[in-house]
């Protein structure tokens, strides 16, 4: 049973073909970001891509793409997306590619593509991973365009983690219409600690992204395989061997009918697959052997140097190579195994001897000629093949290399693992620190910065502690220094303490004048500004100033005027916070810094906030995301804006459109910092729309109820803050006057709008509700909150509105929130002025204040004042002749009663109230207080009777 060994004709997977169709034109909306084809090898999931692909190409789609490959995993860093830029580079010419981008973004892709020049050399190591990213996605979206575009990527099974997480990343972030991404992976191959397990599971919960598993050939379908490679038509049992012996994954088929369906079935397939490779001449065995050293696809020109071949005598050996479809020709001269199963059982044949020769042998000639390999590939390839020739000194000499070339391309967790090689390599080549020209402790410094940039945040620690370790800082102080100012970095993103301790350790050992002086009081005034120390921060700051300006250091003198700002700020001098973030960001815009311009942007939009100017902080807000994506700084500067614009959202009463903004850059990953603060936006529209659970979720998320003190004055004032919301909304008055006593204990005086002025007014309803149970605590709290607001400034129409809550009068506090258009405060200020109202016996003043007040809160769906609204309403409606307001219940007394009537017990009181059954009963003694009965059911009575409880 000879014949062709692929089938000419593509056999079954109708399904799957019509799904990936589906998802194609639900991509073509805007719905669908990615397909993930998973599938054993061998059971035919590149020709399926190839089928659609085909397909779609035919129908004017745009396809491109890009494979992983083994080598990926030493430190080919983005393998798959450089092959499809080189593609579309091949396509269009890099002009065309680059008109696609924004300014200056090839300056990024030119770390992985030369075609695009040099590479952009800001040296933000921080950011340019993250501008990498943006710029794929806005390549692809500008492609699509103009024509469906879509981006196939094979074996991401053998992905680097640079290129896993831009897969992830442009998973979540890909939705334009017209373009779709379609992976493929080998599901056999995915144990319980590969690397691709979690990102597959993280992939499962974003909505677009589709699973689809490629199942094996039916008995038809290997029916049809067969009779499509043998041209005729099989018998039934032949049929039936084939079916059984392969399984029917169609590459097994391919070798059955290759070796003839009667031959001694092998003990495993992958003696199967060698069958048909033992059954080629032996010189083509040889240079086939050749070739599965050095990967899966190898070039001409290589192969020859390799194997000692001349042009001619290497075509001749693998003419019946690719007669039997062992191997293809591709592009650029080079040989491509149909299967990476059939490179695989060639290489696992080499001999341990001959394993290592044939590494050694490419290296040699790579390091003779790096042409002999794809640009930008010759330190990782040499990397990988001198460590398989086990040669410790090129292998150190080469991991260096790569490591660098990792680094310059964004790849910083691949540059992490090739330090870590040349650490263990260390010991075993003489002259370590001669031949890469750095020491021991350089190569832990730079390991430390590369996983800096790569927030791998605990190995990082682990390097930088091991580099203090080797070093003396009265020998070296500067080198120290940066050591520690880094090891400070880490423990912020841990939310350690220490940080100051460690920066203030920094600044001692740094020259009096130098330009590292500088770098340090940066970051300490500004550690310093964050956790309220705005004396100390301003000091720092004028000799900070004075050393950038003495070394023309005009980015670092926009940090230090921005660290300024942010003390003016937390001061509530919102017009010199503007006017210094206005500065720093012309000297951004002259400087080509899109660091501190969008960094100056997000600050003015917090700052335009506090001075009540909203429609000028939306439009900054709007236009600064735009700019930050524009300048590949979304998951950065960008989620700073949206943050900022979620806030300004939320303070208008659009709580929708800021929950919106929340989810969508919550999607984007971001760091830790961001994330928390966006969440603290949606848990302050939850508290108010009274969903606690979701709040509970969100609070729990956060960390608000963690036993740990919070450093920056903006965390600990909105954690407080979402802490006693959330004791007020489960009826917990005593616990939330403790947080107000807690929170007071550490305040720092921040005059800024939404931090200290709007925490008084809070502070001002936790006493009035926990006046009656706690007496004399709750006058201690007023005295000291008194004390605070003395302290504080009074600048702009926001402090004054919160001022006018906190001091009591609600009716001014009402009319300053209509005009700043803040409809949530409004209605809370008209319920309270609506109290103060009924309590005075103004009956019908108590009445017009509350009817402007409810359709304010039934329009932002704010649940719980809605409520409150209502039962002050009944209580209004329900006065007597001669009867003292005063004698009248609160609005959760008048829930509790309500439920008293209903017969309900104080356990299911507590239940349905979330609250205590202690504060039930609570409650319960104060009503019948108030009522003058001593019984429940009395209660009820006089409840109908003095209809307390009308609608």
């Amino acid at each position: 049973m000879r014949g062709r060994s692929v089938s000419p004709v593509f056999v079954g997977r109708e399904e799957e073909l019509a799904a990936l169709s589906e998802s194609f034109g639900e991509a073509k909306k805007g719905l669908v970001t990615a397909v993930l084809l998973g599938g054993e090898a061998g059971v035919g999931k590149t020709r399926l891509v190839q089928r659609f692909a085909d397909q779609r190409a035919a129908d004017g789609a745009h396809v491109l793409f890009g494979g992983c490959v083994e080598l990926s995993t030493e430190g080919l860093a983005y393998a798959p997306f450089t092959a499809a830029l080189r593609q579309l580079v091949r396509e269009q010419g890099p002009a065309a590619v680059t008109g696609l981008l924004p300014d200056g973004a090839e300056r990024d892709l030119a770390r992985l593509l030369p075609e695009f020049g040099e590479p952009n050399g800001d040296g933000e190591t921080d950011t340019g991973r993250a501008r990498l990213f943006e710029q794929f996605l806005t390549l692809l979206e500008r492609l699509a365009d103009s024509r469906p575009t879509i981006l196939v990527i094979e074996d991401i099974h053998w992905a680097d983690r640079s290129s896993r997480d831009l897969i992830a990343f442009l998973s979540r972030n890909l939705h334009a219409p017209q373009v779709m991404m379609v992976m493929t992976y080998r599901s056999d191959d995915l144990h319980r600690q590969h690397p691709l397990r979690p990102v597959l599971a993280e992939l499962g919960r974003v909505n677009g992204v589709h699973r689809l598993d490629l199942p094996r050939l039916s008995r038809d379908e290997v029916a049809q395989q067969m009779t499509a490679i043998l041209g005729k038509a099989s018998e039934y049992g032949a049929v039936d061997q084939v079916y059984e012996r392969s399984e029917g994954i169609p590459l097994f088929v391919e070798a059955l009918l290759e070796c003839g369906v009667d031959c001694t079935f092998p003990e495993s397939m992958q003696d199967l697959i060698l069958g048909t490779v033992e059954r080629l001449p032996e010189e083509t065995q040889r240079v086939l052997r050749v070739a599965a050293a050095g990967g899966n696809r190898v070039g001409h020109a290589l192969l020859a140097a390799v194997s000692g071949l001349s042009d001619v005598e290497l075509e001749s050996a693998l003419r019946p190579a690719i007669a039997r479809n062992v191997l293809q020709i591709a592009d650029n001269r080079a040989y491509v195994f149909r299967h990476s199963l059939i490179r695989e059982a060639v290489h696992d044949e080499l001999l341990p001897g001959e394993h290592q020769r044939l590494h050694a042998r490419f290296a040699e000639e790579i390091s003779k000629d790096r042409g002999l390999v794809p640009p930008g590939r010759a330190a990782v390839e040499l990397a990988h093949h001198w460590y398989g020739a086990r040669d410790d000194r090129w292998a150190l000499i080469s991991a260096w290399e790569a490591a660098q070339k990792s680094f310059k391309a964004y790849a910083y967790t691949e540059a992490v693992q090739l330090l870590e090689r040349v650490l263990m390599l260390w010991v075993r080549v003489p002259d370590a620190a001669g031949l890469i020209g750095a020491d021991h402790t350089a190569v832990l410094e730079r390991a430390s910065e590369a996983a800096n940039a790569g927030g791998d945040v605990d190995r990082g620690l682990k390097f930088v502690k091991a580099a203090l370790a080797q070093l003396d800082e009265a020998e070296e102080p500067e080198r120290v220094a940066q050591l520690i100012k880094r090891k400070a970095a880490f423990r912020n993103s841990k939310n350690q303490t220490g940080v100051i301790d460690d920066l203030r350790h920094a600044l001692q050992l740094v020259s009096q004048d130098s330009p590292d002086r500088a770098e340090v009081v940066m970051t300490l005034s500004r550690h310093l500004m964050l956790r309220g120390q705005i004396e100390e921060a301003d000091g720092l700051i004028a000799e900070g100033l004075r050393l950038a300006r003495q070394y023309g250091d005009r980015c670092l003198e926009g940090d230090l005027l921005m660290n300024q700002a942010l003390g003016h700020s937390l001061n509530g001098e919102t017009e010199k916070t503007i006017a210094l973030n206005e500065q720093a960001a012309r000297i951004g815009r002259e400087e080509r810094s899109p660091r501190l311009i969008t960094r100056a942007l997000g600050n003015n939009i917090d700052a335009l906030l506090d001075m009540g100017r909203e429609d000028e902080a939306l439009r900054l807000a709007e236009d600064g995301y735009g700019i930050a994506k524009q300048y590949g700084r979304l998951r950065g500067s960008g989620l700073f804006i949206a943050n900022n614009w979620a806030e300004s959202l939320e303070v208008l009463g659009r709580w929708d459109e800021a929950i919106e903004i929340v989810e969508s850059a919550l999607s984007h990953g971001p760091v830790l910092r961001h994330r928390l603060a966006l969440l603290r936006v949606h848990a302050d529209i939850a508290m108010a729309r009274g969903e606690l659970q979701l709040v509970e979720a969100l609070l729990a998320e956060i960390g608000v109820f963690k036993d740990h003190q919070e450093e920056f004055v903006q965390d600990l004032v909105n954690n407080a803050r979402l802490r006693i919301g959330w004791r007020l909304a489960t009826g917990e008055p005593a616990a939330a006057l403790d947080e107000a006593e807690r929170v007071l204990a550490r305040f720092r005086q921040p005059s800024k709008a939404m931090l200290g002025w709007r925490l008084l007014a809070l502070l001002r309803v936790v006493c009035d509700a926990a006046q009656d149970a706690e007496p004399a605590r709750t006058d201690a709290v007023r005295r000291h909150a008194a004390e605070v607001a003395a302290e504080l400034t009074v600048i702009g129409p926001v402090v004054e509105a919160y001022r006018l809550s906190y001091s009591g009068d609600f009716d001014a506090a009402a009319a300053a929130w209509e005009r700043l258009r803040r409809p949530h405060n409004r209605a809370k200020a008209l319920l309270r002025a609506a109290g103060h109202a009924a309590a005075g016996g103004d009956r019908e003043g108590a009445a017009t204040r509350l009817k402007a007040a409810l359709p304010l809160a039934q329009a932002l769906r704010a649940a719980p004042l809605v409520a409150d609204i209502e039962a002050l309403s009944r209580r209004v409606g329900g006065l007597q002749p001669g009867q003292e307001p005063s004698e009248l219940l609160t609005p959760r007394e008048l829930e509790v009663l309500r439920l008293v009537t209903l017969g309900r017990t104080n356990r299911d009181i507590a239940t349905e109230l979330f609250i205590s059954a202690k504060t039930v009963s609570v409650h319960v003694s104060n009503i019948l207080a108030k009522l003058g009965v001593t019984t429940r059911g009395e209660a009820a009575a006089a409840a109908h009777r003095l209809s307390l409880l009308s609608s």
